[in-house]
């Protein structure tokens, strides 16, 4: 193998790979000969491996290597593929079958560019769908979705990150209705993200294949903000449309044709530095290629077009061939130029554009429409529940104001194809399908994957928990390395919440300084905007007064005395420096000593300080703070103190410090808050959450913000991880899983905490679900109250206790062990001690015990080993004639019930219910009741006490000191031992996951139980 690169042999395998990608692997040696046919240089698989292997990531004939082997790995359809999947080893094998390569290369692509296993799920629904976005169309036509491309391209995305994009938004147009087909028919779907993680990017995408394919008006609702809305608008104009259909043939050296035109007029610095997409040629003299007319400007909502109609209008300006034929026929669909519209969600600009379509000669019925609904799950959905008594005595369905206007323009276009889009889902997912006017996503639901550098929730909690030993280590604990907590009472105690906010202030600051010495180090770090946001209320008066105490604080820092410096210096060792160096981040390089720092302090607070005010308050109450958070005209460093302007869809740019104090009702809303997660280029660890752990509410009940994050990510992930399992295809081509029945797999962990509005939520039964070999606590125990509930749940275990073994000795993770009892119990023994437990959802065991049953009835479970761990005699105590070990387990403070089981508890189920890929082995003794079909089943006991009236008004718990042994009453009585569960069904009766569930409507209540086997 060669180790020179020859420039000639990098560009021509560079021109090849760029040419091949799109339309399939071809025998590369053979096209890159070709390629040097006419030069004197000659070329072997060597010098290839060589030119594609190179050190450099970013080399251009390397990332084209990577580009094209991380598209035809994701490809989902194409002649080419055979019976492949994508993603998987037999399509890199087929990949290289026909590129005709050797195995020595094949091994050395395979090192240097595994093939991506980050995967976007798609659930869809078969029926009432062609297949139509095939390969051949999708190369004839795809001008638009090049251009965006490129840009994604020169914005440096991750190559992986890339081909997911490509094929996910393939999957997501192919799934629309034919713009072109003789009968149009609607979808309608849903596209899950993560908050901040990239929506827009896809759903651009979308739109740039959706114009390549024929839809002809294209619809962009952004939420229910102005703000929202220019900054969408500006995104797609800047990165889709370009500025030749901006400019719309007006001369650019004419200053007076083009001084209206917005970010001209505007003094737009991207528009003058040439960061506008240029598609380099006249996109109106393009054969089939359509210009892009925009109904909408950056700062202009949708308006009346009044005597402009024609702006609209597909048959006044004379685009069609064929007059006598519809907008949508073959003949026309390609001559016609697309119109889009990036709207609010408000009810004047829906009416507008419902009016003009209603007054244009162009019929809506011929119209090849696309509407991207961004948020969602915010005020499109109709919130009237429709199975409430009232409603159904109605003759009228009623609905919220934005869903009946949408749902007009949904009648209006009947070749209109709907996609939603949100990070928070679960509103759309209990939309009632019985109504067909209505947004259910009944064709496909998405869920997307976030590239590498995204930063969200795994990266900001520790998501089910951590070892104790690595609570506190900022090499392994998030919260260790990102949150800092804030405790105090401003009302009881301002001087400890200035210190709070001083605090923030400074790693504000700090942050800042870093930022410019990367800056300064020439190494490709650019940091145009820093921001710290600053959220506590949504109400403006309290606002308001918020911003005067950071202004006051920041005063009294006085960053340019040496008491500043000597704050900073403290912090940047404690803090900054500490979580870097755990980390291992040479990628995000830190000064070795704070003096390094000194001189871009100043150059820091001169840039926060540039408009002399370092806060800004952004609630659209007075226009001058609102206008003046502009990241487009210029660099932004500042403190933005604001509610719902600064929290749902809104990317606040260079967002790196966070204050965060405001509670809400619903996960949805309190998870649209988390601006601190997105994408942080060259700057991800420094980012920090300072997050109230101490909220009051007007009860005087106390919540921890930071808790209330963590339990919704998990349900979160719970959900998308479901959806991930159940988005295959079964061999006969019938899905899995139905998007209608998505709605079941909405999970909730804290009572105060709905997943949605309850307006929201009214569909949907789950009847059984589970998953072999995996460990499943069941520990969400409702308030004690007088304790009859324990005495029943461990009345109802006692059976299972007899006949008991000897101690034995268990493995657990790293190292661990414990002694255990057990004995074999039969799978009716078991069920009916399920039976009888009652949890804080009241039906929460329900899906599991059916799940036993079914297997039971299949043969895949026939038995249960059951474990109870023995602690020593000083935890021993005698319940109604059985003698168990009782823990000093407390209950939690943020939501009902108890922790989980322990880590060390969880080998020994797993082991038994054969889990194949277990953390650890547990064990001969475990070794010996592992069985293919056998269950696990885990008993442990935690000592209850009533709660006292002080214990109540605190935290809602028993003091830590009276669940210690010396604490314990004696005789111990059932009423005062809680019972805690943990699962592990045989892996054989779900080795892949099964659910099963009804789902409340009219036309299917009894539909067939689907199965994931």
């Amino acid at each position: 193998m060669t180790t020179t690169v020859d420039p000639t042999i990098t560009a021509a395998v560079q021109k090849v790979l760029n040419q091949i990608r799109d339309t399939g692997p071809e025998e590369l040696l053979w096209r890159v000969q070709g390629e040097l046919r006419k030069t004197q240089v000659s070329v072997a698989e060597g010098d290839i491996s060589a030119v594609v292997t190179v050190p450099n990531l970013n080399d251009p004939a390397r990332r084209a290597m990577h580009m094209a082997l991380a598209m035809w790995d994701a490809l989902a359809t194409a002649d080419w593929i055979q019976e492949t999947r994508p993603g998987t080893p037999n399509r890199r094998e087929r990949i290289y079958e026909i590129l005709e390569i050797s195995d020595g290369l094949r091994e050395v692509l395979d090192s240097e560019f595994p093939s991506a296993s980050q995967m976007d799920a798609m659930i869809v629904d078969p029926k009432n769908w062609t297949p139509w976005y095939d390969e051949e169309r999708r190369a004839a036509h795809d001008f638009y979705w090049r251009a965006y491309r490129g840009v994604l391209e020169r914005k440096g995305w991750d190559v992986d990150a890339l081909a997911t994009l490509d094929r996910s938004t393939t999957e997501i147009v192919q799934r629309l209705a034919d713009p072109s087909a003789q009968k149009g028919y609607q979808t309608k779907g849903l596209v899950v993200g993560h908050v901040q993680s990239g929506k827009t990017a896809n759903f651009t995408g979308i739109v740039a294949k959706a114009i390549d394919a024929g839809y002809r008006l294209i619809i962009v609702l952004t939420g229910t903000i102005e703000l929202l809305r220019g900054q969408t608008q500006r995104r797609l104009d800047m990165e889709l449309v370009g500025e030749e259909n901006i400019l719309d043939g007006a001369d650019r050296n004419d200053a007076s044709s083009i001084r209206d035109i917005d970010y001209i007029g505007t003094q737009d610095a991207d528009w003058y530095a040439g960061k506008f997409l240029q598609h380099g040629q006249d996109v109106h003299s393009l054969p089939e290629v359509p210009a892009i007319k925009r109904l909408t400007t950056v700062d202009r909502d949708y308006r009346k077009l009044r005597l402009g109609r024609d702006a609209l209008d597909f048959r006044r300006t004379g685009e069609l061939r064929d007059t006598g034929k519809p907008v949508y026929a073959p003949e026309n669909i390609y001559s016609v130029d697309a119109r889009i519209a990036i709207m609010k969600k408000n009810t004047t600009s829906l009416k507008n554009l419902l009016h003009d379509l209603k007054n244009i000669r162009a019929d809506g019925k011929e119209i090849p429409a696309l509407i991207i609904d961004d948020e969602a799950d915010q005020a499109s959905v109709n919130t009237v529940n429709p199975r409430s008594k009232q409603e159904v005595a109605a003759e009228v369905k009623k609905r919220s104001a934005i869903n009946k206007l949408i749902a007009e323009l949904l009648i209006e276009l009947p070749r209109a194809q709907y996609v939603g889009y949100t990070a928070t889902p679960f509103a759309n997912v209990f939309i009632s399908p019985d109504d067909s006017e209505d947004l259910f996503p009944k064709d496909f639901l998405v869920s997307l994957q976030p590239s590498s550098q995204y930063m969200g929730g795994r990266d900001f909690h520790d998501l089910w928990g951590l070892d104790e030993a690595h609570k506190g280590d900022p090499a392994r604990s998030n919260e260790a390395a990102f949150v800092r907590d804030l405790y105090a009472d401003g009302d009881e105690d301002p001087a400890a919440e200035e210190a709070e906010i001083l605090s923030a202030l400074d790693s504000f600051v700090l942050t800042g300084a870093i930022k410019k010495w990367r800056e300064s180090l020439g190494t490709g770090f650019t940091f145009r905007h820093h921001t710290m946001l600053v959220h506590e209320s949504v109400r403006t008066s309290d606002q308001s007064e918020l911003a005067d105490r950071f202004r006051g604080v920041w005063r009294a820092a006085a960053y340019t005395n040496p008491s500043a410096f000597s704050r900073l210096r403290e912090l940047y060792e404690s803090d900054f420096r500490t979580v870097n160096e755990a980390r291992e981040l040479t990628d995000h390089p830190l000064p070795t000593s704070f003096d390094d720092l000194k001189p871009f302090v100043g150059a820091a607070v001169d840039a926060i300080t540039a408009d002399s005010d370092p806060v800004v308050v952004v609630n659209g109450t007075k226009d001058s703070d609102y206008s003046a958070m502009d990241f487009q005209t210029r660099p932004y460093w500042r403190i933005m103190v604001g509610g719902a302007k600064l929290s749902r869809g809104f990317t606040v740019e260079g967002l790196t410090i966070s204050y965060y104090r405001r509670r809400a009702a619903a996960a949805d809303t309190l998870m649209q808050m988390g601006r601190w997660f997105g994408y942080r280029p060259g700057y991800g660890d420094l980012v920090r959450l300072y997050i109230a752990r101490n909220v009051i509410d007007g009860r005087g009940k106390s919540y921890d913000l930071y808790d209330a994050f963590t339990s919704i990510i998990e349900d979160e992930e719970e959900f998308r991880d479901q959806l991930h399992r159940f988005s295959e295809i079964e061999e006969d081509g019938r899905p899995v899983v139905r998007p209608i029945h998505v709605p079941p797999l909405v999970f909730q962990q804290l009572p105060w905490l709905k997943p949605t509005g309850a307006n929201k939520m009214y569909n949907a039964v789950l009847t059984y679900e589970g998953d072999g070999g995996v460990v499943k606590d069941f520990n969400q125990h409702d308030h004690r109250e007088d304790g009859s509930r324990n005495a029943k749940h461990f009345a109802a275990v006692k059976p299972l206790l007899v006949g008991l073994s000897e101690p034995h000795k268990f493995l657990g993770v790293a190292g661990t062990t414990f002694e255990g009892r057990y004995v074999v119990a039969s799978t009716e023994a078991v069920v009916a001690a399920l039976s009888e437990f009652r949890f804080f959802s009241p039906d929460q065991l329900k899906p599991t015990i059916s799940m036993i049953q079914k297997a039971a009835h299949e043969g895949t479970v026939k038995d249960w080993a059951v474990i109870v761990p023995e602690l020593d005699s000083t935890y021993q105590r005698e319940l109604d004639g059985v003698v168990v070990s009782i823990a000093e387990r407390r209950r939690r403070k943020d939501r009902p019930g108890f922790a989980g089981s322990e880590r060390r508890h969880r080998a020994v189920l797993e082991v038994i219910s054969g889990r194949p890929d277990r953390d650890a082995e547990a064990g001969p003794a475990a070794e010996s009741l592992a069985d293919p079909t056998r269950g696990a089943l885990l008993l442990t006991f935690a000592f209850d006490p009533a709660v006292t009236a002080d214990e109540v008004q605190q935290e809602g718990r028993a003091g830590a000191d009276r669940i210690k042994r010396a604490m314990w009453p004696a005789p111990m009585t059932s009423e005062s031992v809680a019972t805690l569960m943990s699962i592990a069904m045989p892996y054989g009766s779900a080795p892949r996951g099964r659910i099963g569930f009804t789902v409340r409507r009219e036309d299917d209540a009894d539909s067939a139980i689907v199965d994931r086997d």
